[in-house]
């Protein structure tokens, strides 16, 4: 692949449509795989399909690498980016190497934060593709939650109107649904808050029922934790039977009623069939990338897809994934959720820091998305770096505290001061990390993230002993403890009336032996966004616990979370159009 570097750099749009790619048969046959293994869509993208596991299953493990961060300002710190600037560093340095990423919903993508592909000379392409409707995964899944929230509504429609003897004979039953306990809505890949809550089935009596309901954004659905999760066709379709909608309106003992009782649960399946084959395509530096999945890190667990993973890691020297927002978050859920489903080990965490987000930490000035930056933040200030380090240092404790080596990749930015570097690196070391290494793979590509791989090569030849942070046989409360003081440094957790009495309930119904997928916020080690630094001495909320029975976790409630974003008053869709023939303003 040919890109050729400039200065300054340009707009990650003009790098990638800027770059000779190659076919993307070139790419699978560097690591094996032939036409027959793969689906094309076009000429730079690919689904590889779920047999290669048993093609590639006698090649030894790659070495598992997760990319994580210190917790970001809301801009993020280039975690992306520096995935694959790694994947890039390490082809450099003579390795096969491969990334695994999540796909980005498009509502983000026109919102604030803009495309997930990486930046500067350290991306996946075609980006544009990658950032719009890549192989149509987000597609699959809205159509397939939507015709379960269609489902649900047809069922209510029609038990209001026939007997049950008119149910049997069709080989039906009623199932009773009470409406109120209906938590199922309808999803759309975009940002409106708008439809955060709406009143359905408005009109004539046969267009009801009418009810209360809302939608969430695509990538907040049930359904992409599963498609993350999933192991094979036959295990997506035991997940989506499994997905509970609501239960009956019993007054006593309500039964909880799932997508298998309804009969949709097939239908979904057969809709998302294709979605489940991950998709493959390349960094600017020729190394492949597989972009499956994209759950929420703050919802459900942030990461991309398992069967991406066991797939690549019969590919390369170096598989490279990268996890949602911090340690704190995505890590641990990396760890807690996704390892366990998987079988995969970690042979080292790579954790993303920035001067930046820093002196964020140090008691900077606010950073607001779609605001300039305050004059702190590009000027050399070592004061307020070293008054943020305690936040580095205690993302370093929480990745040691699962018995892996830890390497700091100081993301550089053009207004860092070599000074500022300097601190956060000695602090790294004291705090424990393996190395921590300065890296310019944004301005440089993999060339300028070399020094970085090689310090990960020599970590993960250091021994581990990965361990879990807590067995999943432990009560619900004790699991949920262990968090609030392990990794959130919380003295003690408070439960609403409401998460104490879900808590009894999926203690019964026998889904206390599964992991906790914490819903919480992703700017602080804390529940509160206000809190940067360390938070100490302070109670943990939980205010609400609900179930993702197919994917297979408890998510408690820290906070207010959003499941429908909006969008800002300076939205990323204003920049975007087409001139001559080609995407502008995509970043």
């Amino acid at each position: 692949m040919a890109v050729q570097k400039v200065k300054p750099v340009p707009a990650d749009i003009d790098i990638a449509q800027a770059a000779e790619l190659r076919h993307i048969r070139e790419i699978a046959a560097t690591v094996g795989l032939d036409e027959d293994d793969l689906e094309l869509y076009g000429k730079f993208k690919a689904k590889v399909h779920l047999d290669v596991r048993d093609k590639l299953k006698t090649r030894p493990d790659a070495r598992y690498i997760d990319v994580t961060a210190i917790t970001p300002t809301p801009l993020g710190e280039g975690k992306t980016t520096t995935t694959i600037g790694l994947t890039q560093a390490l082809g450099h340095l003579g390795h096969t190497a491969i990334a695994a990423i999540r796909q980005p919903s498009m509502g983000p993508t026109f919102g604030i934060k803009g495309g997930a592909a990486g930046g500067g000379y350290s991306q996946v392409v075609p980006m544009q593709d990658f950032n719009l409707h890549l192989t149509g995964d987000i597609h699959a899944i809205s159509v397939a939650h939507n015709l379960c929230a269609a489902a649900i509504d047809a069922r209510l429609y029609h038990e209001n109107r026939w007997s049950d003897a008119f149910f049997e004979k069709q080989g039906l039953k009623k199932l009773g649904i009470d409406p109120y306990s209906i938590t199922w809505p309808r999803v759309v890949d975009m940002n409106d808050r708008a439809l955060r809550n709406v009143i359905i089935g408005l009109g004539d009596l046969g267009d009801g029922p009418l009810r209360q309901s809302g939608f969430d954004i695509s990538v907040a659905s049930e359904l992409m934790a599963i498609l993350a999760l999933t192991t094979s066709l036959e295990d997506m379709r035991e997940r989506i039977g499994r997905i509970v909608i609501g239960t009956d309106s019993a007054v006593r003992n309500p039964k909880l009623i799932t997508a298998e009782d309804l009969g949709v649960a097939g239908a979904m399946t057969v809709l998302m069939m294709d979605a489940i084959m991950p998709n493959l395509l390349q960094t600017l530096e020729g190394q492949p990338a597989f972009v499956h999945a994209g759950p929420f890190a703050n919802i459900a667990h942030g990461n991309s897809s398992v069967i991406a993973d066991q797939l690549a890691i019969k590919m390369a020297d170096f598989l490279v994934t990268e996890s949602g927002f911090g340690a704190d978050i995505g890590m641990e859920k990396f760890f807690g959720i996704k390892c366990r489903a998987s079988g995969l080990i970690p042979s080292a965490v790579v954790l993303v820091a920035t001067v930046r987000a820093l002196k964020m930490h140090g008691g900077g000035p606010r950073v607001v998305p779609g605001r300039p930056l305050d004059e702190a933040y590009t000027e050399e200030h070592v004061d307020l770096v070293e008054a943020g380090l305690e936040n580095m240092e205690a993302h370093i404790r929480i990745a040691r505290k699962y018995g892996i080596p830890v390497v700091v990749a100081i993301n550089a930015f053009p207004t860092d001061k070599p000074a500022e570097w300097e601190v956060i690196r000695e602090s790294a070391l004291k705090a424990g990390a393996f190395d921590a290494v300065v890296t310019q793979h944004w301005a440089d590509g993999g060339e300028g993230a070399a020094a970085l791989a090689e310090a990960v090569v020599r970590a993960t030849d250091e021994p581990s002993d990965f361990r879990f942070l807590y067995e999943l046989d432990i009560p619900i409360k004790e699991k949920i403890e262990t968090l609030a003081r392990e990794i959130y440094g919380a003295d003690s957790v408070d439960y609403s009336a409401d998460a104490e009495r879900r808590i009894k309930l999926y203690t019964d119904l026998g889904y206390d032996n599964i992991p906790i997928c914490m819903a919480k916020t992703h700017l602080s080690l804390s529940h509160d966004p206000a809190l940067k630094g360390v938070p100490t001495g302070y109670t943990f909320p939980i205010r609400d616990i609900r179930l993702s029975a197919g994917a297979g976790f408890l998510y408690p409630l820290a906070g207010e979370m959003r499941t429908m974003p909006g969008l800002g008053s300076y939205p990323n869709f204003l920049n975007i159009d087409i001139k001559d023939g080609k995407i502008v303003g995509l970043s």
